[in-house]
């Protein structure tokens, strides 16, 4: 007999089906909920609410998990690149070498970016957020593909997916060549993805450009690790406002959106602006390190210990070794990392930090590899979009080929009841 959950309202039982996932994973189908009973849950944030099935990621917070597809992060970013990983995040299964081949093919067919787009990024402001620019050109590549996807049709689906690849990661380098006033590169099919995405952000007319393979290496494992992350907010943003058939580029130009906030994406940048406001006041890690023990003190350490993971971030044992690769690899000699490897040391061996499990997360070891590169603060979300890309175009295509309902949370209302209109004349 299948597993079921039972709910007591008055005199009156409700049975509630279970489902289990593949990891063991356990929800009550509430589905049926609010017809059965005239009830709805509340769940704020949805912390405790599955809006899906999916099949693309699993993570477990507690054992410090994250597998793509059912394969380790580990492995994948030790033996993998970053295209590899796209394409079994949004087609399910690792490629064969000639269907990697063909899918670097498919995406260079699409690296062309109208011209007009350059008229668009003119518009906006030296003042504009790159977040803000990269949101809206995203949006504005539905103008000049204005054909909706067909998600029966595998063909269409599979262009549509090398399109987007394609296109995201030259307009990633337009919006920080813009901002810097630099001229626009464009992208270079004798080459692969990670080293285009360099040459395209770096690269001057006026000397050779040198690319550094520990630098590509690093670039490539930090894409990886930023590729899907399960239901987090940009991801669900894309899924709910691609359920109301939306098209691809409108809501991955959402899913953006949603990793600008601070509390999301940005996490990388406070992690610079934290060192750099330590240096400001005497570069005293000492200090700081007292004062993120002060319960009664508002300064929090920022990269240190994670929402979701309660041990060890997995995605940072990775990185971190990648960051000193680069760190010696660079010679980098910049006082910001100076303190950032001073807080890395008291967090990894002080007891107080270690019992709390406040170890350096993904987004401190991403925000020093980023500072290291010459890549300015408020570019580091657009590389966490550049990232997260393949995720959000595989949960989009799970979502819409799954023929999942529009997304329609619930409320409970709690304003004013039966007012009065009173006339504009009479109002005090």
């Amino acid at each position: 007999m299948s597993e079921v959950a039972k709910i007591v309202l008055g005199d009156k039982t409700i049975e509630l089906p279970v489902i289990t996932g593949t990891e063991n994973e356990k929800a009550i189908d509430i589905s049926k909920l609010r017809d059965l009973t005239g009830y709805i849950t509340m769940d704020r944030g949805y912390k405790n609410t599955g809006a899906c099935e999916s099949a693309i990621t699993f993570l477990d917070g507690e054992l410090g998990v994250l597998h793509y597809r059912g394969y380790s992060i580990e492995s994948l970013a030790e033996h993998a690149g970053f295209l590899e990983v796209c394409f079994l995040l949004v087609f399910g299964e690792l490629p064969t070498k000639a269907q990697l081949q063909k899918f670097e093919d498919d995406i260079r067919l699409y690296t062309l970016v109208n011209e007009e787009m350059k008229d668009i990024i003119d518009g906006f402001p030296a003042s504009a957020h790159p977040m803000g620019v990269l949101s809206a050109l995203t949006s504005a590549l539905t103008a000049f593909n204005p054909k909706p996807v067909d998600v029966k049709s595998e063909n269409d689906m599979y262009h549509a997916v090398c399109k987007t690849i394609g296109k995201f990661v030259v307009l990633c380098s337009w919006v920080y060549r813009t901002k810097v006033g630099f001229p626009l590169n464009y992208y270079d099919n004798s080459k692969g993805y990670v080293e285009n995405f360099l040459r395209l952000m770096f690269a001057i007319p006026t000397q050779e450009y040198k690319i550094n393979p520990v630098v590509v290496d690093a670039l490539d494992k930090l894409l990886i690790l930023h590729a899907d992350h399960e239901q987090n907010c940009s991801t669900s943003t894309v899924r709910i406002v691609g359920s109301s058939h939306a098209g691809l580029f409108a809501s991955i130009s959402a899913g953006v959106s949603a990793l600008w906030g601070p509390l999301h994406g940005g996490a990388n940048q406070e992690v610079i602006e934290m060192l750099e406001a330590i240096r400001a006041d005497g570069g005293d890690v000492d200090k700081y390190v007292l004062k993120a023990k002060d319960k009664d003190d508002p300064f929090r350490l920022m990269g240190f210990g994670h929402r979701v993971y309660k041990n060890f971030d997995p995605r940072a044992k990775i990185i971190k070794k990648a960051a000193d690769e680069v760190l010696a690899a660079l010679g980098v000699n910049d006082p910001i990392l100076e303190i950032a490897k001073k807080l890395e040391k008291v967090a990894l061996e002080d007891e107080y930090f270690k019992s709390r499990n406040l170890y350096p997360n993904v987004d401190f070891y991403s925000g020093i590899i980023y500072r290291a590169l010459g890549i300015p603060t408020e570019m580091f979300t657009v590389m966490f979009a550049l990232g997260r890309l393949p995720g959000w175009i595989a949960q989009w295509k799970e979502m819409r080929q799954g023929n999942e309902p529009i997304g329609r949370p619930r409320q409970i209302y709690v304003g004013k009841t039966d007012r009065a209109y009173i006339p504009l004349d009479k109002r005090k």
